[in-house]
């Protein structure tokens, strides 16, 4: 014990469970926290469990690590990981390693990376997913930068990461910001599944008047199918769960606004960045954010909507159907928001890889993710996941469905903008002629935006102020 393989810098829940889950499975482990009683105090409850090497100071953490260093940092993004980077970075020697595990912007990885490089030190921003108990029992594990450094760090990584059919869920994602950028996505495509999961829970409820305990029931039949995940898994947990003060239902005793860390938000904003509609997303984060305003709510109620319920037992396999549509259409649009950043920043991201390595670990694995795998092998270059053979006959199949769920929710009055919007998507994705035409020609007359025409080649400019004659722009 002499040396330590892996470091970890961030004593919290998350970089307490990584720094065991590396020791349970035979690393020798140098941990540190800024409060040395953190330190202290995980010695005195851990020490048991594997090989620890303690350190008060950062010079004492960074010499206890064998060469090439390579240390964790878990501490809160931003600011705080800028600090602990540039302390690492003073006692490191290049050819060293500071891996950032928390959930950075990857914009902020990507000038790290750039600013360690210069200094000869590796960069590895990497997205752990999972939560606690993931960190402790095999996570789902996204690491960037470059791909020299992972000759070294990659064995250590893929030995702690959740294993699916004896494959590792961690493999080497790309460059500079790629694994915080695909960990991002990974959590917006969180938001997303969680809102439609949500959506169906409310519509069935309210249309068919079920308690949360016969819900639950639903739902654990749907984790026996096509719905298979852990996110499903949960919510027969949750809505089966009786408060123990007061005897009701759980879900009927927590108040009802969603809170948010930021994630969603950087996806969406990244993709109105890159030009990527990741409709499906961006409502689930707009639906939280509606959640939390209370006071607006409050003074709603007296708008007017519909009455009564919609009682037909057969909504349930419609929800059912539908909710697996929704799901195919947020996860292709989150596949697309890494294909357009892969072409933007030269990543060459494994589309196929990144659904192999969410397949165990993390929040979103399913056995859906199987199909996502399959069809990135079978054409690397799908353009969408919607035209894989498998998924259009899966949209096929729950159309009908889908669009009686969408009309029954707006019929009577419940909000399901994680079913309308993926429903819109797809009719859009596949309509022969949208109404841009109109938006274009609109553009023109208050702007003189320009517009292309479909029968000759050119940008054309109409003069709507005079005699509206058309010319070459």
């Amino acid at each position: 014990m002499d040396k330590a393989d892996i470091g970890v810098t961030g004593l919290a829940t998350m970089g307490r469970n990584l720094a065991r889950n590396f020791a349970h499975h035979g690393h020798v482990v140098a941990v540190h926290n800024r409060t040395e009683s953190r330190t202290t105090r995980f010695m005195e409850e851990h020490r048991d469990e594997g090989a620890f090497l303690p350190a008060s100071t950062v010079e004492e953490f960074v010499a206890s690590l064998e060469r090439p260093r390579k240390a964790i940092i878990m501490v809160k993004a931003g600011a705080p990981t800028d600090a602990v980077i540039e302390e690492l970075a003073a006692v490191m020697e290049p050819g060293d390693m500071i891996i950032d595990g928390g959930n950075a912007h990857y914009m902020d990885t990507r000038r790290r990376e750039a600013a360690l490089r210069e200094r000869g030190i590796h960069f590895v921003g990497t997205g752990i997913s999972g939560g606690e108990e993931g960190a402790l029992n095999g996570p789902s594990i996204m690491p960037g930068g470059d791909a020299e450094a992972y000759k070294t760090l990659g064995p250590l990584l893929e030995d702690v990461a959740a294993k699916v059919d004896g494959v590792s869920c961690c493999v080497h994602v790309g460059p500079d910001g790629a694994g915080h950028f695909v960990k991002m996505v990974h959590n917006g495509i969180e938001y997303a599944d969680m809102q439609l999961i949500a959506e169906s829970y409310d519509l069935l409820r309210q249309a068919l008047g079920l308690s949360p305990q016969e819900l639950s029931g639903v739902f654990r039949e749907w984790n026996q199918g096509d719905l298979e995940s852990y996110l499903i898994e949960i919510t027969a947990e949750v809505l089966g769960h009786t408060d123990p003060a007061t005897g009701k239902p759980f879900v009927d005793v927590v108040q009802d606004q969603a809170e948010q860390k930021g994630t969603g938000r950087w996806t969406v904003q990244s993709a109105l960045d890159l030009g990527v509609p990741v409709t499906g997303i961006a409502e689930a984060v707009f639906a939280r954010a509606l959640s939390g305003h209370p006071e607006q709510r409050a003074a709603a109620r007296s708008l007017t909507g519909p009455s009564g319920t919609a009682g037909d037992s057969g909504l349930v396999e419609d929800v059912r159907r539908a909710l697996y549509a929704s799901k195919i259409v947020a996860y292709a649009q989150g596949f697309d928001q890494m294909a357009a950043a892969s072409a933007e920043y030269g990543w060459d991201l494994n589309l196929g890889a990144m659904a192999t390595i969410w397949r165990g670990g993390c929040i979103i694995r399913a056995r859906f993710l199987d199909r996502i795998r399959a069809a990135y092998d079978a054409d690397p270059n799908l353009p969408t996941l919607l035209v894989d053979p498998t998924f259009a006959q899966a949209l096929e199949e729950a159309q009908e469905s889908w669009r009686r769920v969408v009309a029954t929710a707006a019929t009577i009055g419940v909000p399901t903008p994680g079913f309308s919007s993926a429903l819109a998507y797809y009719d859009g994705l596949r309509r022969d002629r949208l109404p841009a035409a109109l938006l274009q020609g609109l553009r023109d007359f208050f702007g003189a935006h320009t517009y292309r025409r479909v029968d000759r080649e050119g940008s054309f400019h109409t003069d709507w102020s005079a005699d509206r004659a058309e010319r070459s722009a």
